[in-house]
């Protein structure tokens, strides 16, 4: 059936183009003849006879004049694309720009030839006509002009930016030849298109931008089950299709999202020929970014989703199954497929109480014989029944994917991060900005350093060093190192230090301890000129005014930081989690040990935004959540993301180190002169955190500093709470009491009352 539709599609394409042609050449004596088509003794010159000169006169003559060409243009491309698959053809954009033609061509021949009938056609005339009285001739140029630039505005995605780009480029041309020409000894690195050392990345363009191509693959026609009628899945659709299936009670829609599409970036390359010790002032319309392509995919990925009908039906069947031996019915069940989970939504029937079908979680997964199934009931903003199934064969969402996707390529968010796919196939993307920080948590090997890579990765290709700059902290020494490698351009450094990743926990206080200071510069600055946040700041910023990038704070594994630095460091997180966010310093936070220990209440409070990979239990999983569902996760990559609200199921990125590592060797190609000034973070003080110390210090215990601590910040003085933080017995945490109280950290006691913190801040205590 393809087969005879294609030839159809090609030989009508063919035969309409030609007898157009031919009318075009014999169209007065074909016109002058009677179209009786039985008639043996009328004869036209038309190569195809009386339907050619017939289908001509009314098409273009009659019709739309010369932009008829289109018609066989479109069916021969259409035939083309089911025949060869061709990705680069696009239908849709296709049929848009020939819509546009067909009308704005032949009122543009009517306005130019307006006495040639044939080459605009009736319609081009009588509009033409119409429009010329309505707003007279001139009015009718301009509006043709108008509309072709409107159109190549939108087809070519022309923005005001752009034209500054291209204005200010050519100034900066015009100045960077005078310069060669008056300084011809100026030496430096010179950045040319056959230089073999960035022959494998793409060409450079100065404004960072990118032209884009979506490539859209052709609708398969498949077939199925009995049960199923049809169905039609569409790979790389933006947009989902549904397939319904009904039997004599149940009806089914699986619904296939995929909105990956492969894009390619294209770069006007430039020579940049300056000065290594040449200031040059870096900005986002200047540095080059990394492209989404210098990763590569393997051979045999697979951007589709993979459909089992077959393994549809079955699950569907024994989900109806399951619930019908607790007398539970179904009026409707509805399958979202995603990379690695199936979501089942179901609507019961009237009088069934929810809370029968969350109490058959482990019935279902038994009959299902699935690894762990999660059941969301209700799912919210809907009034259904989410059951969520693993795939039996996941689709891997790789980070080159993901990158490429319009969602995250047309984003004007701060500082966007692309955490996955959703279980509907979109991609997620959120802004650290809003969040304002994140905790990563799950168990080893679920996925959490890759996940934390992605997110990196993502920040790499959306903010240049004038903008970002990360502050890592590396207790395992190896899971960041790759990064080094950028520490000129993106990573901040503590003074007097050699290396900018934080691996020593005595560095890790002073890096936290900094950060606090630079906070308090920050909000000094603020306060000078009247604004609230630093987007605001960098907005009203000029010469005589710094620009303020953003600083993201990573700390790989939280829980050996606190094991071996103390409670000390716990302090400065939760005060820079809690003032931090308006001057544009982020935290992300991982963990493999989600304990209350490690996540206490202080930390949960002040990070609403979650991500939860693998956990091993249910205490766990509420740990990190406050919810259960990630002990029910399947792992590689598979996490739960809170943002306060609701939770959202996505499937992870994956991006390997041989990927990680293209991305970071993209900025060893960029020459000398823009590299920036080594970001610096402020000097640290410790003096400024330590607890007051009285005389007979030898008698203290040796809790006592940590303890302090945890007083003031939790503004909580009590033996229980001292019994909780540090894990030791009633006596000595009664002494410990004694020994603040002596020391005037806290009141005598009251009684029943709770005892008084006369403190409020950790930073008024002097040694």
């Amino acid at each position: 059936m393809k087969m005879i539709l294609v030839l159809l599609l090609i030989s009508s394409s063919v035969g309409l183009c030609l007898s157009f042609l031919s009318f075009l050449i014999h169209w007065q004596q074909d016109q002058s003849q009677s179209y009786d088509l039985l008639s043996k003794e009328t004869k036209v010159e038309n190569v195809l006879g009386k339907l050619g000169a017939m289908t001509g006169n009314y098409l273009m003559h009659h019709g739309i004049g010369i932009s008829i060409f289109l018609l066989p243009l479109l069916l021969f491309f259409v035939g083309l694309k089911i025949l060869f698959r061709w990705r680069w053809i696009n239908t849709k954009k296709i049929i848009f720009h020939s819509l546009f033609f067909v009308i704005w061509i032949p009122i543009s021949l009517a306005f130019t030839f307006p006495n040639d009938g044939v080459l605009s056609g009736v319609f081009g005339f009588e509009t033409y006509d119409f429009f010329t009285h309505l707003i007279g001739k001139t009015g009718v140029g301009m509006s043709i002009v108008t509309s072709a630039l409107l159109y190549s505005t939108v087809v070519f995605r022309i923005t005001p930016d752009q034209l500054r780009n291209i204005i200010y480029q050519k100034k900066s041309n015009n100045s960077f030849q005078t310069a060669t020409q008056n300084h011809p000894k100026i030496e430096g690195s010179t950045l040319s298109q056959n230089n073999k050392s960035t022959s494998s990345t793409p060409p450079l363009q100065r404004d960072g931008t990118s032209a884009v191509w979506e490539k859209i693959l052709e609708p398969e026609l498949k077939i199925v089950s009995p049960l199923l009628h049809e169905s039609i899945y569409k790979k790389n659709s933006p947009h989902p299709i549904k397939v319904t299936s009904k039997d004599n009670t149940h009806l089914v829609e699986m619904i296939v999202e995929n909105t990956t599409a492969n894009t390619n970036k294209a770069y006007d390359r430039q020579k940049i020929r300056v000065q290594e010790n040449d200031p040059v002032k870096v900005s986002s319309s200047f540095f080059p970014m990394p492209s989404p392509d210098l990763m590569q995919l393997p051979a045999d990925h697979n951007q589709e989703i993979s459909i089992n009908q077959q393994e549809l039906e079955a699950n569907k069947d024994k989900i109806i199954e399951t619930l019908g031996h607790h007398k539970i019915g179904i009026e409707k069940i509805k399958a979202t497929i995603g990379p690695s989970v199936t979501l089942y939504e179901i609507i019961p029937e009237a009088g069934i109480r929810i809370s029968k079908i969350k109490n058959l979680e482990d019935d279902i997964a038994l009959s299902l014989s699935a690894l762990g199934i999660r059941i969301i009931a209700p799912i919210p903003g809907k009034g259904t029944i989410g059951i969520e199934v693993p795939n039996s064969k996941p689709t891997t969402v790789y980070m080159r994917t993901v990158l490429s996707s319009q969602r995250f390529q047309n984003t004007k968010m701060e500082l966007p991060i692309v955490l996955g796919k959703t279980i509907s196939n979109e991609t997620f993307v959120t802004d650290l900005s809003k969040m304002p920080h994140l905790l990563m948590a799950g168990a080893t090997g679920q996925g959490k350093s890759v996940g934390l890579n992605a997110i990196i990765v993502a920040l790499l290709h959306k903010k240049t060093p004038q903008d970002l700059k990360f502050v890592m902290i590396d207790p395992k020494k190896v899971e960041l190192s790759l990064y080094k490698k950028i520490e000129k351009y993106y990573l901040a450094k503590l003074p007097d230090t050699e290396e900018a990743i934080i691996t020593d926990t005595t560095q890790a206080k002073d890096a936290l301890n900094s950060l606090c200071i630079e906070m308090d510069q920050r909000y000094d600055l603020l306060k000078k000129t009247s604004v609230r946040n630093i987007k605001e700041y960098n907005e009203r910023s000029h010469s005589k005014q710094e620009h303020l990038p953003y600083i993201v704070l990573i700390i790989d594994e939280f829980a050996d930081l606190i094991m071996t630095a103390g409670r000390e460091i716990e302090i400065y997180i939760a005060r820079l989690a809690q003032l931090a966010r308006a001057v544009g310093i982020h935290l992300i936070i991982a963990t493999q040990r989600p304990s209350v220990n490690v996540i206490t209440g202080t930390i949960k409070a002040n990070f609403p935004a979650r991500i939860a990979f693998r956990v091993s239990s249910k205490v766990d999983s509420r740990t990190i959540l406050d919810a259960k569902g990630a002990d029910q996760l399947i792992g590689k990559g598979d996490m739960l993301f809170s943002n306060g609200n609701e939770l959202i199921r996505l499937q992870c990125p994956f991006i390997d180190t041989n990927n990680v590592e293209k991305v970071i060797d993209f900025y060893q190609g960029i020459p000398p002169g823009l590299s920036l000034k080594e970001f610096q973070l402020p000097q640290p003080n410790q003096q400024n955190n330590r607890v007051k110390l009285s005389e007979g210090s030898c008698e203290r215990d040796p809790f006592f500093e940590e303890a302090a601590r945890i007083v003031i910040t939790t503004q909580q003085g009590s033996v229980s709470i001292l019994q909780r933080k540090l894990s030791i017995g009633f006596n000595r945490a009664a002494k410990i009491v004694d020994q603040l109280e002596k020391n005037g950290i806290l009141g005598p006691f009251e009684g029943s009352k709770a005892r008084q913190v006369l403190m409020s801040d950790e930073q008024t205590l002097n040694p």
